[in-house]
């Protein structure tokens, strides 16, 4: 089955009878070619979770749903450095994070191209959703995984029945690992490199309209950027719509660690050269150096007045147990919106929507602070 994914490089289709990660003439990233259409009348409220949305997809028409009842995740109001704040809780998904909104696509997309054993590289969130996701799908998973992600993460990848093979070094080892097998044949079901994930988070976007009508800006974390560069594309394609007549301001969160989209866009390319993902950090999740969508998400959040946003390391558990005193109970990773939010509570506009990504039971280990600290 065709699949309209081109090259960004140099314009080559995705093929019909492989399964690259990469384009195969320039080595580019594949994407879609066009924005996500949207259209009210025809959401599907009989098709499993995200797949209401299917006809916003990038997939064809005859590929089956895979599902575990992903999306349609709570919205809770709340205060926060005083400002009336709509929280997502994409942590009550399935595998508790919200990862599974692409990998519900990804699973379906291996299934529909005849993939019996597909090999992923995550530091946690992504692989325990793929590793459900194919196991619903009846495919193999081989994960690699670095041997400092969370404990938690790697034993639920296990029991959903993957191969969970531990990778020493940075975050970039296991990567490494990973393209080293793809190199010898074996499908890579990659989140970041494969665009098929950005299409199930722009869900998040049609659910937040559905939810709370038009957001004045939302917040949420970047590691590799797919999360808010497939957010930014579904308010696009509601604009689009004629539903929105302009889409929130944007805010990316990453942790001071690594924060290489921040670094660019706050000194251009050569600010690279001081981002490491080597600095210990407790938000491992977005402790990527080389993020696969970041020049995408940098030109979106240009041409739409948005804007990142960097959090110091002390600042990230604090966070997590402000949300905790709420009922929100988050890992470090999805707690870097904390600080953010207390960064832009001047200055974003109402009314305010903020991504909850990952489940604190994902990394229970991690020591909470003093009881009674760091209130807004």
């Amino acid at each position: 089955m065709s699949i309209p994914w081109r090259c960004a490089s140099c314009g080559t289709p995705y093929p019909d009878d492989a399964l690259p990660y990469r384009c195969p003439k320039c080595g580019g990233v594949f994407d879609r070619a066009d924005l996500p259409t949207f259209q009210p009348a025809a959401v599907d409220e009989a098709l499993p979770g995200i797949w209401r949305y299917r006809q916003a997809f990038a997939l064809p028409p005859e590929t089956p749903p895979v599902s575990l009842g992903e999306g349609r995740t709570p919205l809770v109001w709340d205060e926060a450095f005083g400002r009336r704040v709509a929280f997502k809780l994409e942590f009550i998904n399935p595998t508790g994070s919200h990862k599974d909104r692409g990998a519900a696509l990804m699973a379906a997309f291996l299934k529909s191209r005849g993939v019996t054993t597909a090999v992923e590289d995550s530091s946690g969130n992504a692989g325990a959703a793929f590793a459900a996701y194919a196991a619903r799908a009846g495919i193999h998973a081989r994960i690699y995984t670095p041997a400092y992600a969370s404990a938690a993460k790697r034993a639920q990848m296990a029991a959903y029945g993957a191969e969970v093979v531990p990778v020493e070094g940075p975050r970039s080892a296991a990567a490494e690992a990973v393209s080293r097998e793809a190199e010898r044949g074996t499908p890579y079901a990659s989140h970041a490199f494969l665009p098929v994930g950005l299409d199930g988070y722009a869900t998040i976007a049609y659910e937040l309209y559905e939810q709370m009508g038009a957001p004045g800006a939302v917040v949420a974390p970047v590691g590799h950027g797919g999360l808010l560069l497939g957010i930014a594309r579904g308010f696009l394609a509601l604009q689009q719509a004629g539903l929105l007549e302009d889409i929130p301001r944007l805010f990316g969160v990453q942790a001071l660690a690594c924060a290489p989209v921040w670094a660019v866009a706050r000194g251009g390319r050569e600010a690279l050269g001081w981002v490491t993902d080597q600095v210990p950090t407790v938000a491992e999740g977005v402790r990527v150096r080389w993020p696969v969508w970041g020049d995408a998400l940098l030109h979106t959040l240009e041409a739409h007045n948005g804007t990142f946003l960097v959090v110091e390391e002390e600042a990230i558990l604090p966070g997590r147990d402000a949300l905790a005193r709420r009922g929100f109970f988050v890992e470090p990773t999805s707690a870097i919106v904390w600080d953010a939010l207390r960064q832009i509570a001047n200055c974003a506009p109402d009314p305010i929507a903020v991504v909850l990504t990952g489940s604190g039971f994902k990394a229970p280990q991690i020591t909470p602070v003093s009881e009674g600290e760091n209130q807004p």
